[in-house]
């Protein structure tokens, strides 16, 4: 129990952390429980209902697509982190609907605006993310919420920056994944030269169509 939120025990959930705790660093674990254990705060001060167990699979996965074990050339990251999540809950026999939406909670995760209207384990998943990356929603949780998770499952000496240097890192390997998410700016941000080769304005403008 940390900050009366139980980590889910279930055999799915101890073997999603194994698989995770695999292939991900200290850094990039420690965030994932981190996400699950905002994200379900967040819940129950909303008032909630939703499933702890998914809500923990999808936080554990949400960052997978970033090592190279699941990295794609062509997909988001967030995509790949979809694809092995669903992939994970489906071999253990959990439902389609279920297992589908774990997959959206994770593919949506970096996606702006959308989410918070979605289900709960979609919503919650974002939120923790969004607290523990950017600090959105910060004080939304009390001193002592955010001091006991975090001697849980500590930040490390240099977090902010070490997470985006992962993140432009898998950015910088396939850049055409980036355009028009959030994941364009680690590029910009690594390189401010850095342009996408055509705009919205420009791909409308030379589209096929005759106006």
């Amino acid at each position: 129990m940390i900050s009366g939120i139980k980590i889910p025990d279930s055999k799915i959930a101890r073997e999603a952390a194994e698989l995770v705790r695999q292939h991900e660093s200290d850094l990039l674990y420690n965030h994932s429980v981190r996400v699950f254990l905002f994200g379900a705060m967040a819940g129950i001060r909303q008032k909630l209902k939703f499933d702890p167990e998914l809500l923990y699979v999808a936080a554990l996965f949400h960052d997978l697509g970033l090592v190279d074990a699941y990295h794609t050339k062509t997909k988001r990251f967030e995509v790949d982190g979809a694809d092995a999540a669903r992939e994970f809950l489906r071999s253990h026999g959990i439902a389609e609907l279920k297992a589908e939406l774990v997959w959206e909670a994770i593919a949506l995760h970096t996606t702006p605006g959308i989410p918070q209207y979605m289900h709960p384990e979609i919503a919650l998943t974002q939120a923790g993310v969004l607290v523990d990356a950017l600090g959105t929603g910060y004080d939304d949780y009390t001193p002592e919420q955010r001091d006991q998770v975090i001697a849980a499952f500590p930040r490390g000496d240099d977090f902010k920056n070490e997470f985006i240097e992962l993140q432009t890192r898998s950015a910088l390997r396939k850049p055409s994944t980036t355009f028009g998410t959030v994941n364009l700016e680690y590029i910009e941000c690594h390189d401010p030269t850095f342009r996408r080769p055509t705009n919205v304005c420009a791909r409308i403008r030379n589209a096929p169509w005759h106006s």
